[in-house]
Protein backbone atom coordinates (compact mmCIF):
# COMPACT_ATOMS: atom_id res chain seq x y z
CA UNK A 1 0.00 0.00 0.00
CA UNK A 2 1.68 3.37 -0.98
CA UNK A 3 1.71 6.14 1.38
CA UNK A 4 -1.50 8.40 -0.80
CA UNK A 5 -3.90 5.06 0.03
CA UNK A 6 -3.03 5.18 3.64
CA UNK A 7 -4.24 8.76 3.40
CA UNK A 8 -7.22 7.54 1.70
CA UNK A 9 -7.62 4.75 4.61
CA UNK A 10 -10.34 6.52 8.01
CA UNK A 11 -8.06 5.93 10.97
CA UNK A 12 -11.09 4.96 12.82
CA UNK A 13 -14.70 4.37 11.84
CA UNK A 14 -17.21 7.32 11.78
CA UNK A 15 -19.63 6.49 14.42
CA UNK A 16 -22.91 6.99 13.13
CA UNK A 17 -24.98 8.62 16.48
CA UNK A 18 -28.46 9.14 15.79
CA UNK A 19 -29.47 9.82 18.96
CA UNK A 20 -30.43 13.68 20.36
CA UNK A 21 -27.14 15.26 22.17
CA UNK A 22 -28.13 17.94 24.88
CA UNK A 23 -27.89 20.91 22.38
CA UNK A 24 -30.79 19.14 20.56
CA UNK A 25 -32.94 18.11 23.52
CA UNK A 26 -32.80 21.94 24.43
CA UNK A 27 -33.78 23.20 21.24
CA UNK A 28 -36.25 20.17 20.47
CA UNK A 29 -38.04 21.68 24.57
CA UNK A 30 -38.41 25.19 23.05
CA UNK A 31 -40.82 23.70 20.32
CA UNK A 32 -39.30 26.09 17.52
CA UNK A 33 -36.63 23.41 16.57
CA UNK A 34 -37.76 23.76 12.89
CA UNK A 35 -37.90 27.31 12.91
CA UNK A 36 -34.41 27.36 14.47
CA UNK A 37 -33.78 24.81 11.32
CA UNK A 38 -34.48 27.09 9.05
CA UNK A 39 -33.24 29.89 10.02
CA UNK A 40 -29.46 27.86 10.33
CA UNK A 41 -29.90 26.74 7.04
CA UNK A 42 -30.13 30.22 5.81
CA UNK A 43 -27.44 31.45 7.54
CA UNK A 44 -24.99 28.26 6.34
CA UNK A 45 -26.30 29.15 2.39
CA UNK A 46 -26.29 32.37 2.42
CA UNK A 47 -23.54 33.30 5.12
CA UNK A 48 -25.13 37.04 6.02
CA UNK A 49 -27.45 37.24 9.07
CA UNK A 50 -29.18 40.14 7.27
CA UNK A 51 -30.33 38.07 4.23
CA UNK A 52 -32.02 35.78 6.76
CA UNK A 53 -34.47 38.58 8.18
CA UNK A 54 -37.83 36.69 7.52
CA UNK A 55 -36.35 33.34 9.31
CA UNK A 56 -35.29 35.10 12.43
CA UNK A 57 -38.69 36.55 12.08
CA UNK A 58 -40.26 33.32 12.45
CA UNK A 59 -37.68 32.35 14.84
CA UNK A 60 -38.34 35.45 16.90
CA UNK A 61 -42.29 35.00 16.75
CA UNK A 62 -42.27 31.24 17.34
CA UNK A 63 -40.24 31.86 20.60
CA UNK A 64 -42.91 34.57 21.82
CA UNK A 65 -45.94 31.94 21.12
CA UNK A 66 -44.12 29.57 22.99
CA UNK A 67 -43.30 31.36 26.28
CA UNK A 68 -39.40 31.50 25.97
CA UNK A 69 -38.92 34.36 26.95
CA UNK A 70 -39.44 33.52 30.24
CA UNK A 71 -36.98 30.76 30.76
CA UNK A 72 -33.98 33.03 28.98
CA UNK A 73 -35.43 35.65 31.08
CA UNK A 74 -34.72 37.41 27.75
CA UNK A 75 -36.24 41.55 27.53
CA UNK A 76 -37.66 43.01 24.16
CA UNK A 77 -35.28 45.55 22.89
Amino acid sequence: MSATEKDKQPSEPVEDDNEPDEWDKRIFSTGCADENTTLNDCFFEKKDWRACKDEMEAFKQCWKRRGNEDRTESKEA
